[in-house]
């Protein structure tokens, strides 16, 4: 594993706890469980659970403010690999999901909503399946989602409300992310129909090389280049890689271009920096703007240790 150099993988582990534990598991092989119960007694973890309200939210409501709401403080620490036994998120959670059902069966941004969110929706799957979400209060966010995905293999959050039909590779994304959790988890209603939309899913990503259009080969978006975290809704080829390597995709030469642009990014002392954050208030800033990043560092060495050798790809001298 070429990729992995020993100077990288010290500096991951001088991190927070979150970054240690995620190293060890995920570069070294070794999962530390001592270091795993410590996410929600120190450091990042336990400076988002203390923001948590006494009716059980964050911020203001479910999806208000942005990233300061509950919906992307629980996937931010879901993201942090928190341990999933936590009464208070399950709390939480439980909530969320008998409170905010729209009328679709999704989860609405608002009580009463009368048409939920494809991209949130795909994320709520991603941390209630991850905190353990009873079955039963799941079924019909699967079932949503399955009416919602696209002829062209993917989904779009615009599919039930202006009539979109080509998919989004962000909401494409977020459905992909609370597939694979749902799956890893071991919930089975509709199991077989989601496993194919994922596949669908893959293809539809691959056919676009991760970031070009299929028609013209020009790059769709430049910020998909960009790797901020967290990445909130916001689709990047990073951050799609390191779900296929997650999800054990097997190398595809269609993933060479995005493996490029990765590997290109990688600093002369082995690191990559943090790119600009999303706009908006956050509980907590986790890293000095412009200097090494810890999450873009441990996030592409776990996507080079899977793919590099197999798309032959190198670090930048």
């Amino acid at each position: 594993m070429p990729d992995l150099d020993e100077n990288a993988v010290r500096w991951l582990l001088q991190g927070d706890v979150a970054i240690q534990y995620q190293t060890y598991r995920d570069l070294l092989e070794t999962d530390r469980h001592d270091l795993r119960a410590r996410i929600a007694r120190e450091g990042w973890g336990k400076q988002l659970l203390d923001q948590r309200n006494p009716d059980g939210s964050w911020g203001l409501e479910f999806y208000r403010p942005k990233w300061t709401s509950s919906h992307y403080t629980l996937l931010h620490l879901k993201g942090l690999a928190i341990a999933p036994d936590q009464p208070l998120i399950r709390d939480s959670i439980g909530r969320i999901l008998a409170d905010y059902k729209a009328m679709d069966g999704g989860i609405g941004c608002s009580r009463g909503a009368r048409k939920s969110d494809v991209c949130v929706n795909g994320m709520v799957m991603n941390y209630a399946s991850y905190f353990g979400a009873p079955a039963e209060d799941l079924r019909s966010v699967v079932d949503f989602l399955l009416s919602e995905h696209m002829d062209d293999g993917g989904f779009n959050c615009q599919s039930n409300r202006s009539g979109a039909r080509h998919s989004s590779l962000h909401s494409t994304l977020s459905v992909l992310e609370g597939i694979y959790e749902y799956a890893r988890i071991g919930y089975t209603y509709r199991l077989d129909e989601l496993q194919a939309a994922a596949r669908r899913s893959r293809d539809f990503i691959l056919l676009h090389r991760f970031y070009r259009s299929d028609r013209s080969g020009d790059i769709i978006d430049k910020r998909f280049l960009r790797f901020p975290y967290p990445p909130r809704w916001y689709y990047n080829i990073l951050r799609a890689l390191d779900y296929f390597q997650s999800a054990g995709a097997p190398y595809d030469a269609r993933m060479l271009d995005a493996l490029d642009v990765v590997a290109a990014k990688r600093g002369t002392n082995g690191l990559w920096r943090r790119e600009a954050a999303l706009p908006g208030k956050e509980f907590l800033v986790m890293e000095a703007p412009r200097g090494p990043s810890r999450w873009t560092t441990l996030m592409a060495l776990r996507v080079l240790k899977a793919y590099g050798d197999a798309g032959r790809v190198s670090p930048s001298p």
